[in-house]
């Protein structure tokens, strides 16, 4: 894949993306992901459905999420590999505007 293709394409990933792609560390469905981002988050980020859905839709289409199963008429989604690509550069991209900003209000 191609590096740079990707982080012109995904990124910056919006704070719904990045925890819904944070949340998929394990597999788990919509709801699921919504309860954990929430608690994740201690209550700052509630996704709402038509968020949620909206994300999982699109993701998927784009490979960055795969469904693995069905339980109780939901999905199950993980991350893919291509999933996890992109994951590994918007942390890396966050890890350098902290690094940044830290090192400014030292100055």
């Amino acid at each position: 894949m191609d590096i740079k293709k990707l982080q012109n394409k995904y990124l910056p990933l919006t704070e719904a993306a990045y925890y819904v792609l944070i949340s998929l560390n394990k597999p788990r469905h919509g709801y699921g992901i919504m309860q954990h981002v929430e608690k994740l988050t201690n209550g700052r980020i509630k996704i709402g459905a038509g968020t949620m859905y909206g994300n999982l839709s699109r993701m998927e289409k784009e490979g960055l999420i795969t469904s693995v199963a069905e339980e109780d008429r939901k999905k199950i989604y993980e991350l893919s590999e291509k999933g996890k690509i992109v994951l590994k550069l918007e942390l890396e991209r966050l890890e350098e505007l902290l690094k940044h900003g830290k090192n400014e209000m030292r100055n």
